[in-house]
């Protein structure tokens, strides 16, 4: 796996899933992301954090609920959301900042 600075550095959108292994509403976003993921194919990358594994990732951006998204486009944090989310909407966010 790429560094977590230079993964998020990348010209295309990269949506980084903190979430964790004891949470119901984590569990639910799986088949939401893979849909997700389906739909905008090679356009962008979408990267699943282990708050409990990473704890130094989740301190430095505030990850204070999960599933917590943040959407990435060369480096900075150009979307953010915390909780359950429709595979729709989720979606456009990442459309919107295709290169």
């Amino acid at each position: 796996m790429e560094k977590f600075e230079d993964l998020i550095k990348l010209p295309m959108p990269v949506l980084v899933d903190f979430f964790a292994e004891w949470c119901g509403p984590c569990k639910a976003m799986k088949p939401v992301l893979e849909e997700v993921k389906q739909n905008v194919g090679d356009k962008a990358r979408i990267v699943k954090i282990d708050v409990d594994q990473y704890e130094e990732l989740a301190t430095k951006y505030r990850i204070q609920a999960v599933p917590t998204f943040i959407l990435f486009k060369d480096g900075e944090a150009v979307w953010r959301h915390s909780g359950v989310i429709h595979s729709s909407e989720l979606q456009g966010v990442i459309e919107k900042h295709y290169t």
